[in-house]
Protein backbone atom coordinates (compact mmCIF):
# COMPACT_ATOMS: atom_id res chain seq x y z
CA UNK A 1 0.00 0.00 0.00
CA UNK A 2 3.21 2.34 0.18
CA UNK A 3 6.83 2.28 -1.40
CA UNK A 4 9.58 2.16 1.22
CA UNK A 5 11.70 5.09 0.64
CA UNK A 6 12.41 7.07 -2.96
CA UNK A 7 13.52 5.03 -5.62
CA UNK A 8 16.48 6.87 -6.98
CA UNK A 9 19.03 5.68 -10.12
CA UNK A 10 22.53 7.43 -9.80
CA UNK A 11 24.22 8.62 -12.42
CA UNK A 12 27.34 7.51 -14.60
CA UNK A 13 30.65 8.71 -14.05
CA UNK A 14 33.35 9.76 -16.57
CA UNK A 15 33.60 12.74 -19.31
CA UNK A 16 33.95 11.67 -22.62
CA UNK A 17 35.41 15.10 -23.31
CA UNK A 18 38.64 14.67 -20.99
CA UNK A 19 40.37 11.40 -23.05
CA UNK A 20 43.33 13.08 -24.08
CA UNK A 21 42.71 13.39 -27.60
CA UNK A 22 44.92 15.86 -28.78
CA UNK A 23 46.47 16.81 -32.47
CA UNK A 24 50.17 15.42 -32.55
CA UNK A 25 50.24 13.30 -29.15
CA UNK A 26 52.56 10.74 -29.40
CA UNK A 27 55.00 12.79 -32.13
CA UNK A 28 58.65 12.53 -30.72
CA UNK A 29 60.54 15.81 -32.35
CA UNK A 30 64.46 16.26 -32.15
CA UNK A 31 65.79 19.64 -31.46
CA UNK A 32 69.31 18.33 -31.59
CA UNK A 33 72.47 18.96 -29.18
CA UNK A 34 72.99 22.16 -27.94
CA UNK A 35 76.75 24.35 -27.65
CA UNK A 36 77.16 24.73 -23.89
CA UNK A 37 78.05 28.31 -25.38
CA UNK A 38 74.47 29.44 -26.54
CA UNK A 39 72.27 31.19 -25.52
CA UNK A 40 69.60 28.64 -25.58
CA UNK A 41 71.98 26.32 -23.19
CA UNK A 42 72.57 29.16 -20.88
CA UNK A 43 68.64 29.15 -20.30
CA UNK A 44 68.05 25.68 -20.31
CA UNK A 45 70.97 25.47 -17.77
CA UNK A 46 69.43 28.53 -15.66
CA UNK A 47 67.67 27.51 -12.95
CA UNK A 48 63.79 27.19 -13.56
CA UNK A 49 61.53 29.37 -11.36
CA UNK A 50 58.39 27.09 -10.19
CA UNK A 51 54.98 28.49 -10.06
CA UNK A 52 53.19 28.76 -6.83
CA UNK A 53 50.32 26.94 -6.76
CA UNK A 54 46.99 28.34 -7.16
CA UNK A 55 45.29 28.49 -3.85
CA UNK A 56 41.90 26.95 -4.40
CA UNK A 57 38.82 28.67 -3.65
CA UNK A 58 37.36 27.42 -0.80
CA UNK A 59 33.56 27.06 -0.78
CA UNK A 60 31.09 27.71 2.04
CA UNK A 61 31.04 25.26 4.90
CA UNK A 62 28.43 23.13 5.50
CA UNK A 63 26.07 24.46 7.91
CA UNK A 64 26.17 22.35 11.65
CA UNK A 65 23.22 20.09 12.01
CA UNK A 66 20.80 21.18 14.94
CA UNK A 67 21.20 19.68 18.12
CA UNK A 68 17.69 20.73 19.73
CA UNK A 69 14.08 21.45 18.24
CA UNK A 70 12.46 25.33 17.86
CA UNK A 71 9.54 26.89 18.78
CA UNK A 72 7.28 25.71 17.33
CA UNK A 73 8.84 22.33 15.86
CA UNK A 74 10.16 22.83 12.64
CA UNK A 75 13.49 21.44 12.99
CA UNK A 76 13.50 17.91 10.40
CA UNK A 77 13.75 14.90 12.91
CA UNK A 78 16.28 13.36 10.98
CA UNK A 79 18.47 16.05 11.72
CA UNK A 80 18.55 15.86 15.22
CA UNK A 81 19.06 12.06 15.05
CA UNK A 82 21.25 11.67 12.07
CA UNK A 83 22.76 8.28 13.13
CA UNK A 84 18.94 7.24 12.29
CA UNK A 85 18.42 5.54 15.71
CA UNK A 86 15.74 7.20 17.58
CA UNK A 87 14.91 6.86 21.13
CA UNK A 88 13.45 3.06 22.47
CA UNK A 89 10.49 3.52 24.35
CA UNK A 90 9.82 2.54 28.04
CA UNK A 91 10.43 -1.11 28.48
CA UNK A 92 7.81 -2.64 30.70
CA UNK A 93 8.52 -6.72 31.99
CA UNK A 94 5.93 -9.01 32.02
CA UNK A 95 4.85 -9.92 35.76
CA UNK A 96 5.83 -13.02 35.73
CA UNK A 97 9.59 -13.71 34.60
CA UNK A 98 9.88 -15.98 31.58
CA UNK A 99 11.06 -19.09 31.36
CA UNK A 100 14.28 -20.16 30.30
CA UNK A 101 12.91 -21.45 26.78
CA UNK A 102 10.99 -18.46 26.53
CA UNK A 103 13.80 -16.24 26.81
CA UNK A 104 16.23 -18.62 24.42
CA UNK A 105 13.67 -18.27 21.50
CA UNK A 106 13.46 -14.32 22.30
CA UNK A 107 17.41 -14.18 22.24
CA UNK A 108 17.08 -16.41 18.91
CA UNK A 109 14.69 -14.17 16.98
CA UNK A 110 16.35 -10.59 17.92
CA UNK A 111 18.54 -11.12 14.75
CA UNK A 112 15.55 -11.22 12.69
CA UNK A 113 13.21 -8.13 14.48
CA UNK A 114 12.10 -6.16 11.99
CA UNK A 115 14.52 -2.87 12.71
CA UNK A 116 12.84 -0.69 10.10
CA UNK A 117 9.64 -1.46 11.66
CA UNK A 118 10.87 -0.41 15.02
CA UNK A 119 12.75 2.67 13.85
CA UNK A 120 9.44 3.62 11.96
CA UNK A 121 7.77 3.18 15.39
CA UNK A 122 10.18 4.70 17.11
CA UNK A 123 10.71 8.10 15.22
CA UNK A 124 6.62 8.54 14.88
CA UNK A 125 6.79 8.46 18.84
CA UNK A 126 9.88 11.07 19.11
CA UNK A 127 7.52 13.37 16.60
CA UNK A 128 4.56 12.85 19.19
CA UNK A 129 6.64 13.71 22.00
CA UNK A 130 8.27 16.72 20.71
CA UNK A 131 5.40 18.23 19.10
CA UNK A 132 3.23 17.47 22.24
CA UNK A 133 5.61 19.31 24.53
CA UNK A 134 5.90 21.97 22.66
CA UNK A 135 1.60 21.88 22.84
CA UNK A 136 2.36 21.94 26.64
CA UNK A 137 4.60 24.97 27.03
CA UNK A 138 2.50 27.05 24.06
CA UNK A 139 -1.20 26.64 24.22
CA UNK A 140 -2.77 29.18 26.36
CA UNK A 141 -6.38 30.07 27.02
CA UNK A 142 -7.34 32.66 24.36
CA UNK A 143 -6.16 30.74 21.14
CA UNK A 144 -8.74 29.32 19.21
CA UNK A 145 -8.95 25.35 18.26
CA UNK A 146 -8.32 26.04 14.41
CA UNK A 147 -4.78 27.53 15.39
CA UNK A 148 -4.17 24.62 17.77
CA UNK A 149 -4.86 21.99 15.48
CA UNK A 150 -3.24 23.56 12.84
CA UNK A 151 0.28 24.22 14.50
CA UNK A 152 -0.03 20.05 16.08
CA UNK A 153 -0.27 18.71 12.21
CA UNK A 154 2.44 21.37 10.96
CA UNK A 155 4.20 20.52 13.19
CA UNK A 156 3.96 17.17 12.63
CA UNK A 157 4.64 17.17 8.82
CA UNK A 158 7.58 19.62 9.17
CA UNK A 159 9.36 16.90 11.33
CA UNK A 160 8.51 14.14 9.15
CA UNK A 161 9.23 15.94 6.12
CA UNK A 162 6.19 15.03 4.81
CA UNK A 163 3.60 17.69 3.51
CA UNK A 164 1.36 15.89 2.18
CA UNK A 165 0.43 18.02 -0.56
CA UNK A 166 1.84 15.91 -3.33
CA UNK A 167 -0.36 13.04 -4.51
CA UNK A 168 0.77 9.78 -2.17
CA UNK A 169 3.10 11.86 0.23
CA UNK A 170 0.74 12.04 3.24
CA UNK A 171 0.62 7.77 2.95
CA UNK A 172 4.69 7.89 3.52
CA UNK A 173 4.44 9.71 6.54
CA UNK A 174 2.24 12.39 8.12
CA UNK A 175 -1.07 12.54 10.63
CA UNK A 176 -2.56 9.27 11.67
CA UNK A 177 -5.72 11.04 11.77
CA UNK A 178 -7.24 13.88 12.54
CA UNK A 179 -6.57 15.90 15.67
CA UNK A 180 -8.97 15.78 18.14
CA UNK A 181 -9.70 18.92 20.50
CA UNK A 182 -12.49 17.99 22.72
CA UNK A 183 -13.72 20.70 25.48
CA UNK A 184 -15.90 19.79 28.92
CA UNK A 185 -18.34 17.38 27.69
CA UNK A 186 -17.21 16.31 24.51
CA UNK A 187 -15.23 13.32 25.15
CA UNK A 188 -13.88 12.56 21.87
CA UNK A 189 -13.83 13.23 18.10
CA UNK A 190 -13.98 16.79 17.38
CA UNK A 191 -12.10 18.35 15.33
CA UNK A 192 -12.33 21.70 13.68
CA UNK A 193 -13.84 22.18 10.21
CA UNK A 194 -14.27 24.85 7.55
CA UNK A 195 -17.32 26.69 7.92
CA UNK A 196 -17.48 26.22 11.95
CA UNK A 197 -17.47 29.07 14.17
CA UNK A 198 -14.56 29.56 16.10
CA UNK A 199 -13.97 27.65 19.46
CA UNK A 200 -12.03 29.84 21.69
CA UNK A 201 -10.09 27.91 24.80
CA UNK A 202 -11.12 29.22 28.01
CA UNK A 203 -9.43 29.15 31.62
CA UNK A 204 -12.00 27.06 33.04
CA UNK A 205 -11.85 24.25 29.78
CA UNK A 206 -10.86 20.74 30.54
CA UNK A 207 -9.10 20.01 26.92
CA UNK A 208 -7.86 16.84 25.28
CA UNK A 209 -5.61 16.86 23.05
CA UNK A 210 -5.60 13.62 20.60
CA UNK A 211 -3.17 13.06 17.23
CA UNK A 212 -1.43 10.59 15.76
CA UNK A 213 1.65 10.01 13.72
CA UNK A 214 2.34 7.54 11.12
CA UNK A 215 5.13 6.49 8.93
CA UNK A 216 4.74 3.80 6.39
CA UNK A 217 1.34 3.28 7.93
CA UNK A 218 2.56 2.18 11.60
CA UNK A 219 0.62 4.71 14.00
CA UNK A 220 1.58 6.40 17.43
CA UNK A 221 -2.02 6.93 18.62
CA UNK A 222 -1.11 8.82 22.15
CA UNK A 223 -3.66 11.44 23.92
CA UNK A 224 -3.54 13.67 27.11
CA UNK A 225 -5.53 16.04 28.58
CA UNK A 226 -4.73 19.71 29.66
CA UNK A 227 -6.65 21.83 32.38
CA UNK A 228 -5.41 25.65 33.67
CA UNK A 229 -7.67 25.20 36.63
CA UNK A 230 -6.57 23.24 39.46
CA UNK A 231 -9.76 21.94 40.45
CA UNK A 232 -9.68 19.26 37.64
CA UNK A 233 -6.80 17.83 39.18
CA UNK A 234 -8.49 14.15 40.22
CA UNK A 235 -10.37 14.40 37.70
CA UNK A 236 -6.84 14.11 35.03
CA UNK A 237 -5.28 11.88 37.93
CA UNK A 238 -7.95 9.31 37.42
CA UNK A 239 -8.03 8.70 34.02
CA UNK A 240 -4.32 8.48 33.20
CA UNK A 241 -3.69 5.91 36.02
CA UNK A 242 -6.06 3.90 34.82
CA UNK A 243 -4.31 4.55 31.71
CA UNK A 244 -1.06 3.46 32.90
CA UNK A 245 -2.74 0.23 34.99
CA UNK A 246 -3.71 -0.83 31.61
CA UNK A 247 -0.53 -0.50 30.06
CA UNK A 248 0.69 -2.66 33.06
CA UNK A 249 -1.87 -5.09 32.58
CA UNK A 250 -1.79 -5.34 28.92
CA UNK A 251 0.51 -8.85 28.18
CA UNK A 252 1.37 -11.77 25.71
CA UNK A 253 -1.61 -14.17 26.30
CA UNK A 254 -3.56 -11.73 29.00
CA UNK A 255 -7.37 -11.56 28.53
CA UNK A 256 -8.83 -8.93 27.42
CA UNK A 257 -11.06 -8.69 30.09
CA UNK A 258 -8.47 -8.85 32.75
CA UNK A 259 -7.33 -5.89 31.84
CA UNK A 260 -10.77 -3.82 31.35
CA UNK A 261 -11.17 -5.26 34.72
CA UNK A 262 -8.00 -3.98 36.37
CA UNK A 263 -8.78 0.29 34.26
CA UNK A 264 -12.30 0.15 35.53
CA UNK A 265 -11.09 -0.71 39.09
CA UNK A 266 -8.17 2.30 38.81
CA UNK A 267 -10.65 4.77 37.55
CA UNK A 268 -13.40 4.39 39.87
CA UNK A 269 -11.39 4.24 43.16
CA UNK A 270 -11.01 8.58 42.12
CA UNK A 271 -13.76 11.35 42.82
CA UNK A 272 -13.53 15.29 42.19
CA UNK A 273 -14.71 18.22 44.16
CA UNK A 274 -15.91 20.64 41.24
CA UNK A 275 -17.49 23.75 43.12
CA UNK A 276 -18.58 22.26 45.91
CA UNK A 277 -20.22 19.38 44.77
CA UNK A 278 -18.19 15.90 44.84
CA UNK A 279 -18.40 13.56 41.47
CA UNK A 280 -17.50 9.88 41.11
CA UNK A 281 -15.48 9.86 38.15
CA UNK A 282 -16.51 6.81 35.92
CA UNK A 283 -15.23 5.60 32.96
CA UNK A 284 -16.96 5.79 29.19
CA UNK A 285 -18.80 2.64 28.83
CA UNK A 286 -19.41 2.61 25.15
CA UNK A 287 -15.76 3.42 24.15
CA UNK A 288 -12.93 1.10 24.36
CA UNK A 289 -9.26 0.90 23.42
CA UNK A 290 -8.12 -1.21 20.69
CA UNK A 291 -5.44 -2.62 18.31
CA UNK A 292 -3.52 -1.21 15.67
CA UNK A 293 -2.58 -2.72 12.11
CA UNK A 294 -1.02 -0.57 9.13
CA UNK A 295 -2.82 1.77 8.06
CA UNK A 296 -5.95 0.91 10.61
CA UNK A 297 -5.83 2.75 13.48
CA UNK A 298 -8.78 0.33 14.83
CA UNK A 299 -7.57 -2.92 14.00
CA UNK A 300 -10.38 -5.46 15.18
CA UNK A 301 -10.16 -6.09 18.90
CA UNK A 302 -11.16 -3.67 21.60
CA UNK A 303 -10.72 -3.49 25.20
CA UNK A 304 -13.49 -1.48 27.52
CA UNK A 305 -13.01 0.32 30.20
CA UNK A 306 -15.57 -1.87 32.36
CA UNK A 307 -15.96 -5.56 33.43
CA UNK A 308 -16.79 -7.94 30.95
CA UNK A 309 -16.51 -11.67 29.85
CA UNK A 310 -14.15 -11.12 26.87
CA UNK A 311 -11.80 -13.76 26.97
CA UNK A 312 -10.10 -12.52 23.41
CA UNK A 313 -6.51 -12.88 24.37
CA UNK A 314 -3.62 -10.36 23.16
CA UNK A 315 -1.07 -11.48 21.41
CA UNK A 316 2.88 -11.65 20.64
CA UNK A 317 3.89 -9.05 17.42
CA UNK A 318 0.06 -6.93 18.21
CA UNK A 319 0.16 -3.34 18.90
CA UNK A 320 -2.46 -1.96 21.09
CA UNK A 321 -3.20 1.68 21.88
CA UNK A 322 -4.60 1.55 25.72
CA UNK A 323 -6.69 4.53 25.75
CA UNK A 324 -9.30 5.22 28.80
CA UNK A 325 -11.83 7.88 29.04
CA UNK A 326 -13.33 9.15 32.43
CA UNK A 327 -16.10 11.38 33.03
CA UNK A 328 -18.20 13.57 35.56
CA UNK A 329 -20.99 12.69 33.43
CA UNK A 330 -23.09 9.49 32.74
CA UNK A 331 -20.60 7.69 31.46
CA UNK A 332 -22.19 7.16 28.01
CA UNK A 333 -21.73 8.67 25.25
CA UNK A 334 -23.63 10.10 22.41
CA UNK A 335 -23.11 11.38 18.84
CA UNK A 336 -23.02 15.54 18.69
CA UNK A 337 -23.71 17.32 16.17
CA UNK A 338 -21.28 17.94 13.01
CA UNK A 339 -18.31 16.10 11.42
CA UNK A 340 -15.25 14.49 12.79
CA UNK A 341 -13.83 13.07 9.77
CA UNK A 342 -14.05 10.32 7.36
CA UNK A 343 -12.25 6.96 6.09
CA UNK A 344 -12.31 4.54 3.52
CA UNK A 345 -13.10 0.99 4.43
CA UNK A 346 -11.22 -1.55 4.38
CA UNK A 347 -12.87 -4.12 2.56
CA UNK A 348 -14.78 -1.52 0.07
CA UNK A 349 -13.93 -2.94 -3.24
CA UNK A 350 -11.90 -0.63 -5.36
CA UNK A 351 -14.30 -0.20 -8.12
CA UNK A 352 -18.23 0.79 -7.61
CA UNK A 353 -20.93 2.13 -9.81
CA UNK A 354 -21.34 5.36 -8.83
CA UNK A 355 -23.81 8.27 -10.05
CA UNK A 356 -21.44 11.18 -9.49
CA UNK A 357 -18.79 11.96 -11.43
CA UNK A 358 -17.62 14.15 -8.34
CA UNK A 359 -17.76 11.01 -6.07
CA UNK A 360 -15.82 8.83 -8.56
CA UNK A 361 -13.04 11.64 -8.47
CA UNK A 362 -12.87 11.96 -4.97
CA UNK A 363 -13.06 7.93 -4.26
CA UNK A 364 -9.73 8.10 -6.46
CA UNK A 365 -7.98 11.54 -4.48
CA UNK A 366 -9.04 9.36 -1.44
CA UNK A 367 -7.33 6.19 -2.37
CA UNK A 368 -4.03 7.90 -3.80
CA UNK A 369 -3.78 10.13 -0.63
CA UNK A 370 -5.12 8.60 2.66
CA UNK A 371 -6.13 4.82 1.97
CA UNK A 372 -7.53 3.91 4.97
CA UNK A 373 -6.44 6.44 7.19
CA UNK A 374 -8.64 8.84 8.40
CA UNK A 375 -8.83 12.44 7.29
CA UNK A 376 -10.76 15.37 7.19
CA UNK A 377 -12.36 18.70 5.53
CA UNK A 378 -9.19 20.32 6.14
CA UNK A 379 -7.40 17.69 4.92
CA UNK A 380 -9.22 17.95 1.02
CA UNK A 381 -8.93 21.62 1.49
CA UNK A 382 -5.49 21.53 1.90
CA UNK A 383 -5.14 19.41 -1.15
CA UNK A 384 -7.35 22.43 -3.55
CA UNK A 385 -11.00 20.34 -2.95
CA UNK A 386 -13.50 22.06 -3.71
CA UNK A 387 -17.40 21.38 -3.50
CA UNK A 388 -16.48 18.04 -2.90
CA UNK A 389 -19.52 17.56 -0.31
CA UNK A 390 -22.21 15.88 -2.57
CA UNK A 391 -19.40 13.63 -3.86
CA UNK A 392 -18.28 12.87 0.08
CA UNK A 393 -22.32 12.17 0.54
CA UNK A 394 -22.44 9.52 -2.64
CA UNK A 395 -19.27 7.58 -1.05
CA UNK A 396 -20.96 7.49 2.53
CA UNK A 397 -24.36 6.24 1.55
CA UNK A 398 -22.79 3.43 -0.96
CA UNK A 399 -20.48 2.12 1.84
CA UNK A 400 -17.16 3.10 0.55
CA UNK A 401 -16.82 5.65 3.32
CA UNK A 402 -17.38 5.72 6.77
CA UNK A 403 -18.50 8.81 8.36
CA UNK A 404 -17.03 9.38 12.07
CA UNK A 405 -19.02 12.03 14.28
CA UNK A 406 -18.14 13.99 17.45
CA UNK A 407 -18.93 11.89 20.69
CA UNK A 408 -20.20 13.89 24.14
CA UNK A 409 -21.68 13.24 27.44
CA UNK A 410 -24.00 15.51 29.06
CA UNK A 411 -23.54 18.48 29.23
CA UNK A 412 -22.52 20.55 32.12
CA UNK A 413 -19.87 16.81 32.47
CA UNK A 414 -16.48 17.33 32.28
CA UNK A 415 -14.03 14.07 30.69
CA UNK A 416 -10.41 13.22 29.99
CA UNK A 417 -8.59 11.16 27.96
CA UNK A 418 -5.20 9.39 28.28
CA UNK A 419 -3.66 7.25 25.52
CA UNK A 420 -0.23 5.14 24.82
CA UNK A 421 1.05 3.18 22.24
CA UNK A 422 2.91 -0.45 22.87
CA UNK A 423 4.09 -3.34 21.16
CA UNK A 424 3.84 -6.90 22.42
CA UNK A 425 7.20 -8.90 22.58
CA UNK A 426 7.97 -12.52 23.96
CA UNK A 427 9.66 -10.61 27.30
CA UNK A 428 8.48 -7.44 27.62
CA UNK A 429 6.36 -4.59 26.06
CA UNK A 430 7.57 -1.58 24.59
CA UNK A 431 5.60 1.40 25.04
CA UNK A 432 6.66 3.62 22.28
CA UNK A 433 4.84 6.76 23.02
CA UNK A 434 6.21 7.40 26.79
CA UNK A 435 7.20 10.64 27.62
CA UNK A 436 9.05 12.88 30.83
CA UNK A 437 5.53 14.20 30.92
CA UNK A 438 2.73 11.42 30.90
Amino acid sequence: MSRDGDGCLGSGGGDDASDGDGDGEGKETSLGPLDASSPAAEVADAPKKRKKPKKKKKGPKPLPLPTKQSSPPRVLLSNLFPSGEYPEGEVQHYTSAPTAAAEARYNARQSSVDDVFLQNYRKAAEVHRQTRQWVQESVKPGQTLLDIAEGIEDSVRALLGHAGLETGDSLKAGMGFPTGLCLNHQVAHYTPNPGQKDVVLQHQDVLTVDFGVHINGWIVDSAFTMAFDHTYDNLLAAVRDATDTGVKAAGVDVRISDVSAAIQEAMESYEVDIRGKTFPVKPVRNLSAHNIKQYRIHGGKSIPFVKNRDQTKMEEGEVFAIETFGTTGRGYVHDDVGIYGYGLNHDAPLTVPLPLASARRLHKTIRENFSTLVFCRRYLDRLGLERYLAGMNSLVSHGIVEAYLPLADVQGSYSAQFEHTFLLRETHKEVFSRGADY
